[in-house]
Order: C-alpha cells, then structure tokens, then sequence
C-alpha cells in the first residue's frame, strides 16, 4: 500500500506540473484566450445583417471598427454611398473568451457592408432657371453652362461668370453675379494720397463735368446679365439623374415658343404688331377671342396674346453705339376740348431729319428693347408732326335688348328671303314680339315710323356723330326731335318689314356707314 501511494503522490504532482506548463504555453501560443474580470457583460459578439463577424472584448471596439469599415469601402470618393446594413451585439459575461484579430473583424465587416450596398449617390449642383432644372456633375461644369449663355453676346470675352452666395436666403444657395474681365493694368495701380489724392479727385470731377465728344466714348459691348433668376444648390443624385453639360447648355440657350402679354401702345396695329414680333396674324386672331379677324380694331392698353420664341435662360445686354440715321420728331398734339378722343385732325406733315447719334441700346436675347441717346449732333432738323385731337371721353354702347340670340350677324350672307341684303348691315337678335329695346345710347331722335325694309324703325343720332338704328319693330314709343337717355325704353321687338321672323335688327353707323355694333359694345 505504501508503494502505491508514493507512485500516486508523483502522479498528481506530474499533472499539477503538466497543466501549470499548458497555461504557459497558451499565454504564449494562444493569445486569444484572456481572462476576464467579473464585472458584467465582458465579450461581444457582432453580427452584420445576421452574419457572425467575430468576438471583442469593449464595445468601443465595434464603433471604432465600423467607421474604419465604412472608410474602407467608401475610400476618397466623395460621393454619397447608401448602405443596407444593421448590426447587433451581443453581450455576455465569461472568465475566459477568444475574441477576433482587429484586421479579421475589419475585413469582414468592410465583405459584408461592399454586398450590401444600396446607391451611390454623387455629389453634384442642380440649377434652377425659373421652372427648368438641370443637375449637372460638377462645379466647372455650372460655370461652362453659365459662361455658354453669354458667350453668343460676349463675342470678346470681357465677361466672367461668378458664383456667390445668396446672401437673402438662409440655406446655402447660390446665385451669379456677371463680372469684367481682369484687367493687366491693375498690376500698375498707384496709390494717391494726402494733397495729391485730393487734387486727382478734384481733376476727375471737373472731367467728368465736360462734354464728351464723339471719340471720348467706348463702344460695344458694356454691360450684360441674366435676365432670369439663377440659383445653384449642392446635391447628392444617382448618376442617371445628371445630364451631360452640353446637354444642359442646349435646354438652357435653345430658343422655344413662349406666351407672354404684348399691351397695346398708342400706333400700333395687328399688321405692325405681327411684323414686330415675327408672328402671324392668324396666330394672333387664333390666341385672342377679341380679336375676330385682321381687320378687328385694337386700342390702346389692350392686352394681346402672343407666342414669341426665347430661351428658358434669357441675357439682357447693352451696347454702346455710334451711327448716324434719319429721324423722326415727336408727334405734337394740340388739345380741342370740344371734340371727342376719336376725333382728330393733321395739322402739319412732318419731314425726316438726319443726325449723328451715340446711344445705349439694351437687347435682351438679340431683340431690342430700349435705346438712350447720349449725345447727338444734328445735321437736319425733322419737322414734327401736329395733330389736334379732342380730350372728351366718347360715350359707352350699351346691348338694346336684354336676352336674345344673335341669329344673323354683320357683313356677308345669303339672302334669308326674297329682296333681303346680301350685306348684313347690322346684327339680328332673335326676340319674342313684344320685348322690350332699349337705346343704347344717348341721344336725339331723328326718325320714328314705318322704313321700308325696316319695318317699324327707329334712328337715334349721338353726340359723337354716330347713329344707331332698330328695325322691325312691333311698337314705337318716342318720336322725332325727342332726347333719349341711354337705358331708356324706346319700342318693341316685332316682325315688320321685310323679316323671316320676330327679332329686333341693329345698326351703328360711323359717318354714315355701317359697322360691325359688336365691337363697339359694353
């Protein structure tokens, strides 16, 4: 028994010895393996969308990890790139835990974030032009698409195209800002001072009190900028949203039909109107419902429709010009408060004049707009033309009737019965016998009966030297010589005369002649 006991004492002192010298071994071997304290969760384990990165032993380890993965897979670009991925940990408390190299856990946290990438939006500058947007990939390439806009105007390059921020906005926008060219000279500038500085001052003043001469001004081209609102804002976009920048320059500079509001100015006729503005007459009678044909009557401050071509960016201009030209004087108008504003009469042809001119003339998109002359040296003086034209408002047409078709308007027709115009003078409303017709307008009565064709009729003369005219009548209630308001009852709607029917007939006559009366009632 004692023998067996000495050789089991030297046993167990073996295995003492023997595990003493495996932990050796692994602090060495096997560095994985550490011994934690006991103070809570100590080891952590990482998924990414489920899969099983590895173990750490700090929670810091993972955020610190996953941003180097991120700039891993993002690297130096600087678009912006979306991923789909989440990750937990999971924590737990252990005396002793293997955790993962920091290279391993990196690697396939930056595997698993490369296939789960979603989008990669790139940073870009959308433009905004009033309702057209174009998103363009970078900066240089808003430049080109700005400076492009100007370049056909800006044929010497003066012209630099700036980008500033809008200071009136509180995001981050940017708009333009169209300034001259660097100048070399600037590299010699001097700087005055003192006495000198205010003798150069005072030398500049009286300069600038002179008269130029023609050869004292600069020609060409001296100002220019967008006529629109531009404004460009930094973006993150799919690829496929960008366009090519040519492709930007082309929406932006090619010219399309735009409608715009033309009013009408003192002169102007539709042919004039047309010829001005490169568009047809049928367009415009097509566009306008006031307008019934080319030879319809406009007047002055009437607001027409028009389409007229221009690009979604537009450039306003200005040159400095010098030219010598015949000229027109201003009409002068001799005031006669005795006549009506549609009554006027020429007191003197005018006669052209020549001159030699220097002037600002402003374009916008190559049409003129406007032009201030700056000097001028007159080698024949225009005679002007002299009108005299009367100040009185003329009175307003009113409808004669209330209610009513129109069954037979003005002008040409057939014949609706035997011995009947064929040159409708006038405008029928087709009326019930017996409806009331009112004069449309103030005036004297000068016929009251039986006309003829007309039937029971009246004709009323105005102040302003027109007549209106009603037919077929059933009834007359005025009578020669008698004064009208506007408004007032004069007759009844009827079938007399030479009528296919009951209807009340209509005429305005301008010295004698009939008119359309549509065109001259309220």
């Amino acid at each position: 028994m004692k023998k067996i006991h000495h050789y089991h004492r030297r046993f167990r002192l073996a295995m003492i010895r023997t595990f003493g010298l495996s932990l050796v071994i692994c602090a060495f071997l096997l560095p994985s393996y550490i011994k934690f304290e006991k103070s809570g969760d100590n080891l952590f384990t990482i998924s990414f969308n489920g899969v099983e990165i590895g173990k750490v032993g700090s929670l810091d380890e993972v955020d610190e990890y996953a941003t180097t993965a991120r700039k891993r897979v993002v690297g130096d670009s600087t678009e912006l790139v979306m991923m789909d991925v989440s990750f937990d940990v999971t924590g737990e408390e252990t005396l002793f835990g293997k955790v993962d190299s920091k290279d391993t856990i990196i690697d396939r946290m930056t595997g698993v974030m490369e296939k789960n990438i979603k989008d990669t939006l790139q940073r870009c500058y959308t433009v905004k032009i009033n309702e057209t947007t174009v998103n363009l990939a970078t900066y240089e390439e808003v430049e080109q698409l700005l400076q492009e806009a100007i370049a056909p105007y800006d044929t010497e390059g003066k012209y630099t195209v700036d980008l500033v921020l809008d200071q009136t906005r509180e995001v981050n926008v940017l708009t333009t800002d169209i300034l001259p060219g660097k100048s070399t000279a600037s590299e010699n500038i001097t700087y005055s001072a003192g006495v000198t500085y205010m003798l150069e001052q005072a030398l500049q003043d009286v300069e600038s009190t002179e008269e130029m001469d023609f050869e004292d001004y600069t020609l060409g081209l001296i100002d220019i900028a967008y006529a629109d609102t531009i404004e460009v804002i930094e973006a993150y976009l799919m690829s496929d949203e960008l366009i090519p920048v040519e492709d930007a320059i082309d929406l932006v500079t090619k010219e399309q039909e735009t409608q715009i509001v033309y009013k009408v100015v003192a002169g102007d006729s539709l042919s004039k109107i047309s010829y001005e503005n490169n568009v047809p007459i049928d367009d415009l009678i097509a566009m306008n419902d006031a307008i019934e044909d080319e030879n319809s009557t406009i007047r002055v401050d009437q607001e027409i429709l028009i389409n007229v071509p221009e690009p979604d960016l537009s450039v306003i201009w200005k040159e400095e010009q010098i030219y010598v030209e015949d000229y027109e004087a201003e009409i002068q108008y001799v005031p006669n408060d005795n006549w009506y504003t549609t009554q006027q009469v020429t007191l003197q042809e005018p006669s052209a004049g020549r001159r030699k001119v220097v002037a600002v003339t402003t374009y916008k998109n190559g049409t003129e707009e406007s032009r201030e002359i700056l000097k001028e040296e007159i080698y024949a003086e225009a005679v002007p033309k002299i009108v005299e034209r009367g100040t009185k408002i003329p009175p307003t047409y009113v409808k004669p009737i209330s209610g009513g078709r129109v069954t037979s308007g003005f002008g040409a027709r057939s014949a609706p019965t035997k011995g009947a115009s064929t040159y409708h003078q006038g405008v029928d409303w087709g009326v019930a016998t017996g409806t009331p017709v009112y004069a449309s307008n103030g005036g004297t009565v000068v016929s009251a009966g039986w006309m003829s064709g007309y039937g029971y009729a009246v004709y009323i003369n105005h102040a302003d030297g027109r007549q209106t005219r009603y037919g077929h009548l059933s009834k007359v209630l005025v009578s020669v010589g008698q004064t009208v308001s506007q408004g007032q009852k004069i007759a009844l709607s009827g079938n007399s005369g030479r009528s296919t029917g009951p209807h009340l007939h209509f005429e305005i006559r301008i010295n004698g002649t009939a008119v359309n009366p549509l065109k001259y009632l309220n």
